[in-house]
């Protein structure tokens, strides 16, 4: 079925506060893999020998941190990724004076990158670092992307994301919920809806407006007034314009 996306701008028009939830699926046009897609990091075999799960995993960080290291910095950071269009949709958004929220799960800093100021990056980044030893804090370009990093100190930097095993911050949560709470529309893109607790947010949702965008279906589906099979950036930009 055709979407009729000037019907959905129009809604968005008399919907003006927005939270989006996004995943991965925001930032493969940037060159950055996704995860759970046919050609996703946990799809394709690992060089490794052990699940990328795992790999992903607090356990594994601290027992094999040289390891763990050389498929980060090969895989999970790309300095040169640049915002696309989807980014770049729902900064214009912003700079329009509207009111959005930006609810991630990605870890690349891109929507900031494309100028967007109210984002909650639910997993972390991985602009950022800190000392296990002393806590100092390190940004990427005050390390090498090689090897294990280490602190002047001489403790070992872990990044500063969420790895499996590990708790969301709690701050960082509530203020996305209450980010939901009080939102007219919500959008959800490019992400299967299967991790949690990310996922779960959706249900404090206190608005009249649901969005799905995603190319394939999600668990979640049936929780949202609208499903948009399309891509992310060609929906944005139609629903986002002026």
């Amino acid at each position: 079925m055709a979407i009729n996306y000037s019907f959905l701008h129009e809604l968005i028009k008399k919907n003006p506060r927005i939270v989006f939830l996004g995943g991965a699926g925001v930032s493969t046009d940037s060159g950055i893999p996704d995860f759970r897609s046919k050609e996703g990091i946990y799809n394709v075999q690992s060089k490794y020998g052990v699940p990328y799960e795992v790999m992903l995993s607090h356990t594994y960080f601290m027992e094999h941190t040289e390891t763990f290291y050389d498929f980060y910095w090969s895989t999970m950071v790309k300095k040169g990724a640049k915002p696309n269009a989807a980014h770049l949709a729902l900064a214009s958004y912003e700079k329009r004076g509207l009111p959005i929220t930006i609810l991630t799960q990605n870890i690349d800093g891109l929507h900031q990158d494309a100028g967007s100021k109210a984002v909650y990056e639910l997993h972390g980044s991985t602009r950022r670092y800190f000392c296990q030893e002393c806590g100092k804090r390190y940004s990427l370009d005050e390390i090498e992307p090689k090897g294990i990093p280490h602190c002047s100190c001489g403790g070992i930097l872990k990044p500063d994301v969420v790895l499996y095993e590990e708790p969301l911050d709690e701050s960082l949560l509530e203020q996305s919920v209450n980010a939901l709470r009080f939102c007219d529309t919500l959008i959800v893109g490019g992400t299967s809806l299967n991790v949690y607790p990310a996922a779960g947010l959706i249900n404090y949702f206190g608005g009249s407006l649901s969005i799905l965008i995603n190319k394939e279906a999600t668990p979640q589906d049936g929780f949202f007034k609208y499903v948009i099979h399309d891509d992310i950036a060609v929906a944005l930009k139609e629903l986002l314009k002026p």
